[in-house]
């Protein structure tokens, strides 16, 4: 099991940048991949962005394509997700995972999640 802590959450105008972090700690992470769901205020939760055990595959939700960069340490057992260009829709809970083996969308394939970070953005 991983324990993931996420920070960096906050308020923010469109336009402008947030970098969210995810703390690791537990089992080694060795073949596991990582990834930021978000859930909005009535929405389900929706993946965001992953990255591979490797950090060498990443993929992102099309919303997120060109804006946002996900990224890892694994020997600082850190992953960082950089937002770029905020708009409005991105506001939601962020929450960290982590999985066995490849990456995928769906979250009920996901086996440790954090407690969340809000980021408001605003117009």
């Amino acid at each position: 099991q991983v324990q993931l802590v996420e920070s960096g959450g906050g308020l923010v105008q469109a336009g402008g940048s947030l970098r969210l972090s995810c703390a690791a700690a537990g089992r080694t992470l060795i073949d596991v991949a990582m990834g930021w769901f978000r859930q909005a205020p009535g929405k389900e939760r929706e993946f965001v962005a992953g990255i591979s055990w490797s950090g060498e595959t990443t993929e992102y939700t099309d919303s997120a394509k060109g804006r946002f960069t996900i990224s890892r340490d694994n020997a600082k057992k850190t992953l960082l997700l950089q937002m770029n260009s905020l708009k409005p829709e991105d506001t939601a809970i962020y929450f960290c995972a982590a999985k066995t083996g490849a990456i995928v969308t769906w979250d009920s394939a996901w086996n440790d999640w954090g407690q969340g970070t809000l980021v408001t953005v605003s117009s």
